[in-house]
């Protein structure tokens, strides 16, 4: 661009941002007082409204300094007007940081939002340390001295303190967590917009839940008025009539309690949104533990939802890249829209994280109603901090909460819970007698506690011709189907589940199981536990190793599912030769057995059974093993997000393994680099290795590096560390004691 076309702001006014492609500005004040706004737009809270504008004003203070000002010139082709200062840093968050403090230092949330909004909420005592710097110091006066707007400077009028005096110390962190979404969510739009317009555009979803609600009561009386008179059809009725008459309930935490087969899917949606209509939620948000059961209910969502079923998002590792919409892509960053389905992972980890990225999406999460599926997996150790978060949401940030599951955990008995959580309310009343009506398995309890050989269970299940036996370990599955092999042979040969195969690889098995049954051929499955949960298989007999009783449970729900059958599944529970792996799947078995010994007629579906079951769970489990309420208390964010983890995956790495299908996605990658799509189609193709297992696979040429991002096995393991039928067999991948992968 020549002199003379240069506009005249681009020689005096601050900037904040230059687009590289024709040099237009975004200037430094506007973007300030464009995120000041969407910040206190975005505050889930009254007291919040106004600490969120000056937040938004003050973020980015630090760009006035010379040093930025000049910079962003120079590297967009524009001449330094300012003379040079001697602070080379990029830092321009702290100088805000220590501004908010210089107003009154009562106002520490504030400036540890702002110092945070590119590299993440810190511990307070490297906050600390850093705005003690004398360096830092220094760039706020010379911020200052390039002239700050004094509106840019002021305090807002009706700014107030004292509501922060009042919050104990976890809820001054959890507002802490909020003010820091709000800001960063607004600085990440704000920029967006000015970079590319079209893709905020592709954030408008026009669809309320208010049509949601509409659509899917309307979908659920065209299938049940179509459903045969059966008792399970009957109880799917009378419960659903049940949730919705209590849907103008007063918000808070609800229990929805259903036997597997009761509809839980679409009920608890249905209660969702009729609660939200009622009270003004802006959101529903569905936790479910497992991806391959995401993707299973937002199908099934989108389904009933007919025409406005691109109101779903899926927010998980596993999205189809080929299926992905762009407003599916953009609505994962920060949830804003009607409807979201996602891992219980990735949302209760985002109320404990604290980087940016993660954390733009908690204010949208405040006046949701959250419906977390399986609520039976929840980590016992990490329940405190769980309840808690969840209790604050409720209590603080106009939440409610649906506990969903045929196997309900007993959280309303656990001590010093918060107020919502002491007063969980049940959505099927007792008269509708679901568990009674829909009581499909008959259960047989082992007689002693000698193991059975895998031999001896080898011969049962070659004995019959539709059946599912779940064991602790992956090698106790191939040594399983080695033996019922060398009994059956052919076509008899049992299939295998578990998680050494890729999930596109699972993908392929499981509808290879509904198509022979569709056939109404024989079908033996062998699996681990991997298939517990949401995975919709039916069988007439199930196996299952001694286990927790809620693993049982989840065990009977793959047992005759539909009730088709004319009389009673069953499910066999044994003794294995194998102990499940340590931990809470081991203290489970002891529990189950403890209540076994105390009652030989243990009702494995009443749901008091598992209330004693997950009351003595909880009871041997810490409650807070790694400390993480009391670094919340002082405020240590960063140690926060690293103690506060579902899976413990720190020592566990994805590896693409030759499964059919991948090559194009990988030799893409090693081509134009990693993206998104390419990204997101590889995670199909892979299984999680220790990853020090992984280290010396790349050490020894065993595995390589693309794009610095993605380790693959060759194709040259595709005959041999890859078995077509049982998935990665890492002892063919140079030399691995097998024993050191993890179990499931």
């Amino acid at each position: 661009m020549a002199d003379d076309e240069q506009p005249c702001v681009l020689t005096r006014e601050p900037l904040a941002h230059v687009t590289e492609a024709e040099g237009r500005p975004h200037l430094l004040k506007e973007h300030l007082e464009a995120v000041g706004r969407l910040a206190a737009e975005f505050a889930p809270r009254e007291d919040m409204k106004v600490p969120a504008l000056a937040t938004g004003r003050w973020h980015d203070l630090g760009k006035y300094r010379r040093h930025f000002q000049n910079r962003i010139r120079e590297e967009n082709g524009f001449e330094a007007h300012l003379e040079p200062d001697q602070g080379g840093d990029r830092d321009h968050s702290t100088a805000g940081a220590l501004w908010a403090l210089r107003e009154d230092a009562r106002l520490l949330p504030m400036a540890m939002a702002i110092a945070g909004h590119h590299c993440g909420l810190s511990d307070l005592e490297k906050f600390k340390e850093r705005v003690r710097r004398p360096e830092k110091t220094a760039q706020l006066q010379d911020a200052l001295a390039q002239g700050i707007p004094k509106d840019i400077q002021a305090t807002p009028s009706g700014f107030s303190v004292e509501p922060l005096l009042k919050l104990s110390p976890h809820r001054l962190e959890f507002w802490t967590r909020m003010l820091f979404s709000a800001l960063c969510d607004a600085d990440f739009l704000d920029t967006e917009w000015f970079f590319d317009a079209s893709r905020g555009a592709e954030r408008k979803v026009e669809v309320t839940l208010a049509q949601l609600a509409d659509g899917l009561r309307a979908s659920l009386d065209r299938k049940q008025s179509g459903a045969p008179d059966t008792v399970v059809n009957q109880v799917r009725r009378e419960v659903l009539s049940a949730v919705l008459a209590a849907a103008p309930s007063a918000p808070g935490v609800f229990s929805l309690t259903v036997p597997t087969g009761g509809g839980k899917t679409l009920t608890s949606m249905a209660f969702a949104l009729e609660h939200a209509r009622v009270h003004g939620h802006r959101r529903v948000i569905v936790g479910i533990p497992y991806t391959s059961i995401i993707e299973q209910s937002a199908a099934v969502y989108r389904e009933a939802f007919g025409e406005l079923g691109h109101a779903v998002i899926e927010h998980h590792s596993a999205v189809d890249p080929l299926k992905e919409t762009a407003l599916n892509r953009v609505a994962s960053e920060n949830w804003d829209a009607p409807v979201i389905v996602t891992t219980t992972v990735q949302l209760l980890e985002s109320l404990f994280a604290h980087r940016p990225s993660a954390c733009r999406k908690l204010h949208n999460i405040a006046h949701s109603v959250i419906v977390l599926d399986e609520a039976q997996t929840l980590p016992p150790s990490l329940l405190t901090t769980i309840l808690d978060g969840l209790g604050t949401l409720v209590e603080d940030y106009g939440c409610s909460v649906v506990i969903c599951t045929a196997t309900q955990p007993a959280l309303g008995r656990r001590p010093a819970l918060p107020e919502g959580f002491a007063s969980i309310r049940e959505l099927v009343p007792p008269e509708v007698r679901a568990f009674e009506r829909l009581r499909r398995v008959r259960v047989r309890w082992p007689s002693s506690r000698e193991p059975t050989s895998y031999a001896e269970l080898a011969e049962a299940v070659a004995r019959e011709q539709d059946v599912l036996v779940v064991v602790h370990r992956r090698d106790d599955a191939r040594r399983l189907c080695a033996l019922v092999d060398a009994l059956v042979g052919g076509e008899g040969r049992p299939l295998h589940l578990s998680a050494l195969m890729c999930p596109e690889h699972r993908a392929v098995v499981l509808e290879d199981i509904k198509a022979r049954k569709r056939r109404g051929e024989p079908v033996r499955l062998v699996a681990t536990q991997l298939v517990e949960a949401g995975v919709d298989l039916d069988f007439a007999v199930v196996y299952r190793s001694m286990a927790g009783m809620d693993a049982l449970g989840q065990a009977a729900g793959r047992c005759n599912r539909e009730g088709l059958l004319a009389g009673l599944g069953e499910l066999r529970v044994y003794e294995a030769e194998t102990a499940p792996p340590p931990g809470v799947l081991r203290a489970a078995v002891d529990v189950t057995r403890t209540l076994l010994m105390q009652r030989p007629d243990l009702d494995l579906f009443a749901p008091e059974s598992f209330r004693l079951f997950f009351e003595r769970l909880y009871a041997n489990a810490s409650r807070d093993g790694k400390g993480i309420q009391d670094s919340r208390k002082t405020l240590q964010f960063e140690a926060v997000a690293g103690k506060f983890k579902l899976v413990e995956d720190g020592w566990s790495a994805p590896v693409v393994v030759p499964y059919a299908g991948c090559e194009p996605w990988l030799e893409a990658l090693k081509k134009a680099g990693p993206s998104r799509e390419r990204l997101r189609a590889l995670q199909r193709f892979t299984v999680t290795v220790p990853r020090k297992v992984r280290e010396a696979w790349v050490a020894r040429e065993f595995a390589q590096v693309a794009s610095d991002t993605v380790v693959f096995l060759g194709p040259e393991y595709r005959s041999t560390a890859y078995d077509p039928r049982f998935g990665l067999m890492p002892d063919k991948v140079g030399v691995l004691d097998p024993g050191t992968l993890i179990p499931g």
